[in-house]
């Protein structure tokens, strides 16, 4: 068994982490940080309650879980990589790219993993756009959008509204709408962004659009907190078809409401939700969601840590990621397109 800390017991912590880790053959929770030790107790009567240096230090861990403000990724992943342990980092891998790459440097000098927590490539309608794109049903891509739209205009008093380091809408969302592109298309040539406050009393960016360029392909990523009727999910239109999808994968809600990822409706999307395929001459073709599965992430980490196989996501990938998100951030300064060399 691996033993397991988790640092946060927070959204991630409680209706994600350790809800998987609990369901995954290979894997013990056996320690959780958190100030409310009552609500681990009730959950996991079975789990300890320590402190992040405790969890590090425990000899008996193996793997070590962050999920934890943002700024505090860094940090606490170093330490535990220092410490000999294995980590999965809750996005953004890290604040910026040097510093993934930092972490990933350690990873590898201590032959330990570090993985980023891109859960999303899991959704069950992220799932449906690969597996349309990948089986050509749409020809050549020339236009893939992505949003990801709520509507909260009050800023809540959270760290994610406050204007500190790892704030911000781009950095909350853009890394898993940034890794799903890049797991279709691979790296762009180049970024465009465009970053905005929409709120009245708003102090960190609360709206973004990103641009990939990759020739005569465009993948436009965008959010926004103040749209109530949301937009397109995905639309990918390509010269033989197109795809548009609304809707978000149910996982998320039926986690956060205390559903079991045992349940055998876990991970399936209400059929009022498939995503419509439109072809040139017209036709019309409903595609039914694949079904969803976070479980996969973390048996992939078992995998990768008990029989060396590749990690379920690799830090690579983070690292890309957050280039493109540190050359958003520049375009959107500077007014023009940053190339990816």
């Amino acid at each position: 068994m691996i033993r397991t800390g988790l640092i946060g017991f927070g959204l991630g912590g409680t209706a994600f982490h350790a809800p998987l880790i609990a369901a995954v053959d290979g894997l013990v929770l056996s320690a959780v940080t958190t100030s409310r030790a009552e609500a681990v107790h009730a959950a996991y009567p079975q789990t300890r309650v320590a402190t992040p240096d405790d969890v590090i230090a425990d000899p008996a861990i193996d793997l070590v879980v962050i999920s934890t403000p943002n700024a505090t990724h860094y940090p606490l992943a170093r330490a535990a990589l220092e410490a000999g342990k294995h980590v999965v980092i809750d996005k953004p891998f890290a604040g910026c790219a040097e510093e993934a790459r930092a972490l990933v440097d350690l990873a590898r000098a201590n032959g330990r993993l570090a993985v980023p927590f891109h859960n999303r490539r899991w959704d069950s309608d992220f799932l449906t756009v690969r597996s349309l794109v990948e089986a050509g049903r749409l020809g050549e891509v020339l236009l893939y959008e992505a949003h990801w739209d709520r509507f909260r205009p009050e800023p809540s008093q959270q760290w994610k509204e406050t204007p500190a380091a790892g704030a911000g809408q781009l950095l909350d969302l853009g890394p898993h709408l940034i890794d799903q592109a890049l797991l279709l298309f691979g790296g762009p040539e180049a970024v465009s962004g465009d970053l905005a406050v929409q709120r009245a009393q708003g102090v960190i960016d609360d709206y973004f659009s990103v641009t990939l360029h990759y020739g005569a392909r465009r993948v436009v990523l965008a959010s926004s907190r103040m749209i109530a009727a949301p937009r397109p999910r995905f639309g990918i239109y390509g010269r033989t078809g197109s795809f548009v999808k609304f809707g978000l994968d149910p996982q998320e809600a039926a986690m956060r409401a205390g559903a079991s990822v045992e349940d055998a409706s876990h991970g399936a999307e209400d059929p009022s939700l498939y995503g419509v395929l439109t072809l040139p001459e017209g036709g019309r073709e409903t595609i039914p969601s694949q079904r969803g599965d976070y479980r996969c992430f973390y048996a992939g980490i078992v995998s990768a840590i008990a029989r060396g196989a590749p990690p379920p996501v690799a830090a690579s990938d983070a690292i890309l990621g957050l280039r493109i998100i540190d050359a958003a951030r520049e375009s959107a300064a500077e007014g023009r397109r940053i190339a990816l060399v």
